[in-house]
């Protein structure tokens, strides 16, 4: 039996590297990964939180396509972290990688408030890389620190994902950790505002939650668009900025959406946020990723060329998390080869990483256009409505975003009103569905009834955002 399992996994594993290419399989699957079949689902363990969290997020359907093609049916995937699987050639650079991705994981540990002895946040300002996208945002986090009540309350950053939000945050907070000595400032996700306020309501301690919060100078709040659609959670955050707010405190908050485009947000939330300073960070520039790739190549230990910076930030221009997934790709071949870095190994290394790149196109584009084109507005996208109209826009939406962005389905939900991961799923087969078959749909807007092939619709909408 176990002679079977082993020849199925291994039957697994060609079929991975047959889908992948080898150069990807061999970094991410040979060195510091097992897969173990199990009865009712397939374990894949990796080194480290960075490693599961990028084969989960860009390898999730290869993976099952392979176990069904072997084994004969779909299993379900269950990501596990065991340390023991990193090779000790390996660790000094997944010890080093400092990704967004990673630090998702140390957000999701309840927050306390942090007393003048301790500094537990990772990114700081001075790491953070400025440039024209993301100048004015940085300006005000400094204004921030070095006032002591700044003119912008709240400090609303909002943004796709990986340009720099999660960093300007905690950069704001370590500094002023350093700059006013027992400054009582907290920094956590809007998820675990919610989970800390949900144990207090279930434990009768909602006094204590409420004096941990209202009494802070500093609160910074990420993922606020997280309380979308969670009333009560609105209404005890209410109460939190306005008692911070009232003393004079600050509030700093990151979003992917501006205020007025997160679905089914309170009004009187709304008004709060958009009446302090709400700026929008972009993705990098050609100089800024040059910048971004050599800085995080020094953290790595990597020595890489100039014209190599170049070709990495001239092929890769969505977000500083491909940048670091590129640099992590390209260091841990170089370690496993011995090979140095130089630009034919890179060419050689990122081929299928920058072929599969998309154009750059966000999500914010891609839902002005859907609702620009069934005639609906922003944040009917973001809601809860079901209706006709609504629903097929969102259903695009969502079909566009996977095609023209690296979103994971849980990201893609999160962004569109924290809607659950299988909704994204659903809608992106829903119109996968009816373009193969080139189906006539129909929707209704001010002007009357519509009625397009499927095929038509999708070619408007592509030309629109590219």
């Amino acid at each position: 039996m176990q002679a079977v399992i082993r020849d199925e996994i291994q039957a697994v594993h060609e079929r991975i590297a047959e889908k992948i290419g080898s150069t990807q399989f061999q970094v991410w699957f040979k060195q510091g990964t097992r897969l173990t079949l199990h009865e009712d689902h397939l374990e894949v363990a990796a080194a480290n939180p960075f490693v599961s969290n990028w084969i989960q997020g860009h390898f999730t359907h290869a993976i099952s396509e392979a176990l069904a093609e072997v084994v004969g049916q779909g299993r379900p995937l269950r990501f596990q972290i065991d340390g023991k699987l990193a090779k000790p050639v390996l660790r000094p650079i997944l010890e080093h990688q400092q990704t967004e991705r990673a630090l998702n994981a140390l957000r999701r540990v309840p927050a306390q408030p942090r007393s003048a002895g301790e500094n537990p946040l990772k990114l700081t300002l001075e790491t953070f890389v400025v440039g024209a996208k993301n100048q004015l945002a940085y300006n005000a986090a400094q204004a921030v620190v070095q006032e002591e009540k700044s003119p912008f309350n709240p400090l609303f950053v909002h943004g796709g994902y990986g340009v720099g939000k999660t960093h300007l945050l905690q950069g704001v907070c370590n500094a002023v950790h350093a700059r006013r000595a027992g400054c009582r400032w907290m920094y956590l996700s809007a998820e675990d505002f919610a989970n800390q306020y949900v144990v207090a309501l279930k434990t009768r301690k909602l006094d204590a939650f409420r004096g941990r919060f209202r009494n802070l100078e500093v609160l910074a709040i990420d993922d606020i668009h997280f309380l979308a659609n969670k009333n009560a959670m609105q209404e005890e955050f209410l109460h939190t900025f306005n008692s911070i707010d009232l003393a004079g405190k600050q509030i700093i908050l990151a979003s992917d959406a501006h205020p007025k485009e997160i679905g089914q947000l309170c009004e009187k939330l709304v008004n709060r946020f958009v009446s302090g300073m709400v700026v929008r960070v972009d993705a990098p520039d050609f100089e800024m990723r040059c910048r971004i790739c050599a800085r995080r190549a020094e953290s790595m230990k990597l020595t890489i060329s100039q014209e190599v910076i170049e070709y990495i930030a001239g092929s890769i221009s969505t977000n500083v998390r491909e940048l670091e997934g590129a640099l992590l790709k390209l260091a841990a071949f170089g370690s496993l080869s011995g090979r140095a870095a130089t630009l034919s190994v890179a060419r050689q290394v990122l081929a299928e990483h920058v072929a599969r790149m998309d154009p750059v196109v966000h999500n914010s584009e891609i839902v002005s256009a859907a609702a620009d084109y069934f005639g609906i507005s922003v944040s009917d996208i973001y809601s809860a409505k079901k209706d006709r109209t609504i629903s097929l826009g969102r259903s695009f939406g969502m079909y566009l975003t996977r095609r023209f962005t690296r979103m994971s389905f849980p990201e893609i939900g999160r962004t569109f009103g924290n809607k659950n991961h299988a909704t994204a799923i659903l809608a992106c087969r829903k119109i996968d569905d009816a373009l193969k078959t080139n189906a006539e749909l129909k929707w209704r807007s001010a002007v009357g009834w519509h009625i397009k092939p499927a095929r038509e619709i999708l070619e408007t909408l592509v030309e629109k955002i590219s």
